[in-house]
């Protein structure tokens, strides 16, 4: 009997995020899935602090870091993709649709230097591809709905959902970015509810549901077809598009939205730095009442 994953989660509170260590305890080698990169939107300033937390504990364990790999573009924090890979020599996988991505936000932030076939990224991941960690396969399900490009890993009996679940009393990811799809959303997280009842779920944000005190990342499928506010067994695809489009109207745009996307695309790197040294963000501006001077 093949063995499982070992895993450790690392929540970063002031995005929500967990990001996640998991290894072969066969072969030591690991990968780390989500970063985190500490970016204080109002000063400009990041620091590493949080990724550093990840590799830290992986030297400990005796852990070699081959692989980061993302769940989708992030639209609510910064990754550390490229400090992990300047750090370890890891290479960056991301889903193939990744592309899509790009093309949807080149023209939003005017952005020349994106390349729009994802070669940004080390790896594009396809939907059914199968590549190793190790002596421990990891199984790629292509997930949309969220956003075009988001992927789940399925390793052993986990698997980890990026955006596209939550936790069973928080329900599942909005579905109104550019790209975003609630029906396609349904369908994903129905293939996802499809795997084994005793599957460990784990997730990539958690806000705590109200009349919970503590924050969670694991649940099951089986807990997630019983339990899911939004998506529990018996909820039709008619019910939860109704349910998610009302929902998504209400919703205000992430605090780090224009900044994370820009980056995200790009693996995680920042824009070239201009000749005094500094890299600066692009933050479109549309005044009220008066249209976009691009075509």
């Amino acid at each position: 009997m093949q063995a499982e994953a070992k895993i450790q989660a690392f929540f970063d509170e002031a995005t929500f995020t967990v990001s996640y260590l998991v290894w072969d305890p066969a072969t030591r080698q690991a990968a780390i899935i989500d970063p985190v990169l500490d970016y204080d939107h109002p000063s400009g300033k990041a620091s590493t602090e949080s990724a550093d937390r990840i590799l830290h504990a992986a030297s400990e364990a005796g852990l070699r870091i081959v692989w980061v790999l993302e769940t989708h573009a992030h639209a609510d924090h910064l990754s550390a993709a490229p400090h992990i890979k300047q750090r370890t020599g890891a290479r960056i996988a991301i889903g193939e649709h990744i592309r899509t991505v790009q093309t949807i936000f080149q023209p939003i932030f005017n952005l020349d230097d994106v390349s729009g076939d994802g070669s940004e990224f080390d790896r594009l991941l396809s939907d059914g591809e199968t590549f190793m960690l190790g002596k421990l396969p990891i199984h790629v399900l292509h997930t949309p709905g969220h956003t075009p490009a988001c992927i789940s890993y399925h390793i052993g009996n986990a698997v980890f959902v990026g955006d596209t679940l939550f936790m069973p009393d928080y329900g599942t990811a909005r579905a109104d970015f550019p790209g975003g799809s609630a029906q396609t959303l349904y369908e994903s997280i129905r293939r996802l509810l499809s795997l084994p009842a005793d599957t460990r779920v784990f997730v990539c944000h958690d806000y705590k549901a109200p009349g919970r005190d503590v924050y969670a990342w694991e649940t099951t499928v089986g807990d997630s077809r019983a339990h899911n506010v939004h998506i529990h067994d018996g909820v039709s695809e008619a019910d939860f598009v109704a349910m998610r489009q009302k929902r998504d109207k209400t919703l205000a745009a992430p605090n780090l939205l224009l900044p994370s996307v820009q980056v995200n695309i790009r693996a995680g790197q920042l824009p070239k730095a201009e000749s005094n040294g500094v890299s600066y963000l692009k933050i479109p501006v549309h005044l009220a009442g008066q249209g976009s001077t691009g075509d």
